[in-house]
């Protein structure tokens, strides 16, 4: 193949390691509309388990036909309906950013008897044409989430502004973990994850604190859009 998965992988690793305090950032390989031949290549050639996806149609293509070890994160916006197929086929959910939302994956996850990694989604940059909850608001769903059984609370997900400098994004990535630290705080709770990053951002996110960096084209390449 054209694209070097194996390659790229073995560069962000290398970029985590070098750019990392610690040893508690990991990679999720982004595979959204990329081939499960690519995702089976990652998987084969190299030590990458944990891969991203935002709609539920790929997931139910891709998650019975490749291997069961694969830890597989939903980080795109999740519509209600969709809720209990998320539940049987994901082990993360990164976007939970409602009450209704909140409360519906943990009915699910009762029903079925699994529990899910849950992040709050966060508009930290308040930018009106993404998703996500307000600093507030997350203070308070966080509240919930901390109340319910069937799920994991594990941290916060934001996502930068496309063509923000540097500045704008130390001062995004900063916010979203000093929230992760008042809701820790406000609950007595430890939340040990920050979704945050992507390939063009990552290394200002893994300085300020980031756990997961979300990087699909700097490892697969571009993608192809009907």
């Amino acid at each position: 193949m054209s694209i070097d998965i194996k390659e790229n992988i073995k560069h962000y690793n290398n970029e985590i390691a070098k750019y990392a305090k610690d040893n508690t950032v990991k990679l999720l390989a982004v595979s959204k509309r990329f081939p499960k031949e690519d995702i089976l290549f990652a998987y084969e050639n190299t030590n990458q388990r944990a891969f991203g996806e935002n709609r539920i149609q790929e997931l139910e293509e891709k998650v019975p036909a490749l291997p069961a070890d694969i830890e597989w994160h939903l980080i795109g916006h999740l519509q209600s309906n969709k809720v209990a197929k998320a539940v049987q086929l994901v082990q993360y959910i990164h976007s939970v950013e409602s009450e209704k939302l909140l409360l519906k994956i943990d009915k699910y996850c009762k029903e079925y008897s699994k529990k899910i990694k849950i992040f709050l989604e966060v508009n930290i940059s308040g930018e009106e044409s993404k998703n996500g909850l307000s600093a507030t608001c997350a203070k308070e769903l966080a509240k919930c989430a901390v109340l319910c059984e069937n799920i994991e609370f594990v941290g916060l997900m934001t996502m930068a502004p496309y063509g923000a400098n540097d500045d704008e994004l130390q001062q995004i990535f900063s916010k979203l973990r000093d929230l992760k630290e008042n809701i820790e705080t406000e609950n007595d709770i430890k939340l040990p994850e920050l979704s945050m990053g992507m390939s063009s951002d990552y290394k200002i996110a893994i300085k300020e604190g980031a756990t997961y960096i979300r990087i699909g084209t700097g490892i697969f390449g571009n993608r192809v859009y009907k």
